[in-house]
């Protein structure tokens, strides 16, 4: 379903312009992966033409570089939460980074499209961007990760100056796995007739756990 807009000419108006191209990009996320949203169908939808839609956003990547930066800061206000009812802060330390890998792999289990963003990011979301534009992504990440350090420091206190590259390690498994996660129909068709092969093939939440756990048992000291 496509939308019908009269030209923008306040400030007000282009912003609600940008944001209803965002929200149709997320739409279409739902339907398809990423590298199924093209620029010209995401045009057709937002009931605009091509070039205007240029005059928002320099290219596709850059329209999902933004909805990355935003579907992250959202995912980290929920996560502040998840941690705070699931975290015991008396609890000994080996419980507590237990819990936390738990709620990491279940919450961004529940956001597939998040993790099908930064699984595409290093190789197609960052490519056909401009300097300024890659570079304004960027700082804004720098500060979620910063966010996210913060909420791990604040629960596992433990984890100390490991805290960020324990965050960038996490988003990025998550992005990796979750291509594993949902095999495509040939595959799922030969794991049927051969189940040996599926032996190494399990949900994303139950991949990032194991990976998780793993992960922060070991870099936590003993």
């Amino acid at each position: 379903m496509s939308v019908t807009f009269q030209r923008a000419r306040t400030e007000e108006q282009r912003e609600i312009r940008r944001q209803a191209i965002l929200d149709m990009a997320s739409a279409m996320l739902d339907e398809m992966p990423v590298a199924a949203v093209t620029l010209n169908e995401l045009s057709r939808r937002v009931g605009l033409a091509k070039p205007n839609v240029l005059r928002y956003f320099e290219s596709r990547e850059a329209v999902l570089l933004e909805l990355l930066d935003q579907f992250l800061g959202e995912w980290l206000t929920e996560l502040a939460a998840d941690f705070a009812a699931g975290v015991d802060a008396k609890g000994p330390m080996a419980e507590r980074a237990t819990a936390v890998a738990e709620i990491l792999s279940r919450s961004l289990a529940d956001r597939m499209v998040l993790c099908d963003l930064f699984g595409a990011q290093g190789g197609v979301l960052e490519h056909n961007v401009s300097v300024e534009v890659v570079a304004r992504y960027k700082r804004a990440s720098l500060g979620r990760l910063a966010d996210m350090a913060a909420l791990l420091e604040k629960h596992l206190p433990e984890i100390g100056a490991n805290a960020a590259l324990f965050g960038l390690h996490t988003l990025a498994m998550a992005g990796a796995l979750s291509a594993y996660s949902t095999p495509p129909p040939s595959l799922r068709a030969a794991y049927e007739a051969e189940p040996e092969l599926a032996r190494f093939h399990m949900p994303l939440e139950d991949g990032l756990r194991l990976a998780l756990t793993a992960t922060l048992l070991g870099v936590l000291p003993r």
